[in-house]
């Protein structure tokens, strides 16, 4: 079983290879990839996601460009570095858990995804403002 499923959202506007790209991204942030994983082939990715091979290839080439994995023939793309800010899988486990108890909070107190979207986004911002000042 693959570490990393990838989900495409076809109404965000941006371009599935970035997709891919910054679920890759994250991944390695939230420590659900670290140095040495394997990613899906493309062939793995193209059944899951339903996407032409050429845009995977693409974000797997943006990927090795930037140094995230690195392709290796016959083998597969592994990812090459893991970047310092990464949290461990625990910690990931932990944040994770709690976020969806508030959003299974903020669902039966009947509020939509675009609220909740926007509502973590005010927050976010918010707190950023804090951290900063």
């Amino acid at each position: 079983m693959a570490l990393i499923q990838f989900h495409l959202d076809q109404k965000s506007g941006i371009p599935f290879y970035v997709q891919l790209v910054q679920q890759v991204r994250r991944a390695l942030l939230f420590g659900v990839l670290k140095a040495g994983d394997r990613l899906p082939t493309v062939k793995e990715v193209v059944a899951q996601v339903a996407i032409n091979p050429n845009t995977v290839l693409r974000a797997y080439r943006d990927l090795e460009h930037d140094g995230v994995v690195i392709s290796r023939p016959g083998l597969g793309t592994f990812v090459s570095a893991t970047p310092p800010a990464s949290m461990a899988r625990d910690q990931y486990r932990s944040v994770r858990a709690d976020l969806e108890r508030s959003i299974r909070k903020a669902r039966a107190l009947g509020l939509d995804e675009d609220t909740l979207a926007s509502l973590f986004q005010h927050v976010l911002r918010e707190n950023s403002r804090e951290v900063v000042a």
